[in-house]
């Protein structure tokens, strides 16, 4: 499983996973305090993307993003649509 490189890369390839299948991804955010890692892993279980930083600067992005998914994750619009699918 790589990592991506750039932030931009990985928001705009985690949005669209998210997009194509909303009821199969998950999200999981993991910190290490010995290492000052902060890695966040979007899955579908079929694509794994996952991008680590140390970087102070780049926790508010991924909080902003992480966020993103979340207010997608209860919108109305998901849960019709996975009424449908019922």
């Amino acid at each position: 499983m790589p990592y991506f490189q750039t932030w931009e890369e990985f928001s705009r390839a985690a949005e669209k996973l998210y997009l194509t299948e909303p009821m199969k991804v998950r999200v999981v955010l993991k910190y290490r305090h010995c290492d000052g890692n902060l890695c966040i892993k979007v899955t579908d279980d079929a694509v794994c993307l996952q991008y680590k930083t140390d970087q102070a600067q780049d926790v508010k992005k991924i909080e902003k993003l992480h966020g993103k998914l979340m207010r997608l994750m209860v919108s109305k619009e998901t849960h019709s649509s996975a009424m449908e699918m019922d």
